[in-house]
């Protein structure tokens, strides 16, 4: 089990790299897991994190990729039409799965990505 501290904060992470504590989670615990993998966070990535965070809080799973294309595809693309490779492209290491690590999820939680 490896530690991040954010804020003064120890926040958990498992070998996968998933947090361990859902409720741990905070916008700059996402920053600084986005920094770490080099990647700059839009408004786009914002709303899939905050959309899969809301769907787990709701459902205690993650939605299927083409559940966050469904509801974010515009955000991500533009237009009705995204597919999981525009997933990829804003989210170039794991599409969902890196979704996931930035939005807090549980590793055993994102096997549907």
């Amino acid at each position: 089990m490896t530690t991040m501290q954010v804020n003064g904060v120890d926040v958990e992470f498992n070998k996968h790299g998933f947090m361990s504590d859902f409720h741990c989670w905070s916008k700059e615990v996402a920053l600084a897991i986005a920094e770490e993998q080099r990647l700059e966070l839009t408004d786009c990535h914002w709303e899939v994190i905050e959309f899969l965070r809301d769907y787990y809080e709701n459902y205690d799973t993650p939605p299927s990729p083409k559940q966050i294309l469904t509801a974010c595809g515009d955000k991500i693309t533009g237009s009705d039409k995204c597919r999981q490779k525009d997933l990829k492209a804003i989210f170039p290491d794991g599409g969902c799965k890196q979704a996931c690590t930035l939005a807090g999820l549980p590793r055993h939680y994102c096997h549907s990505c």
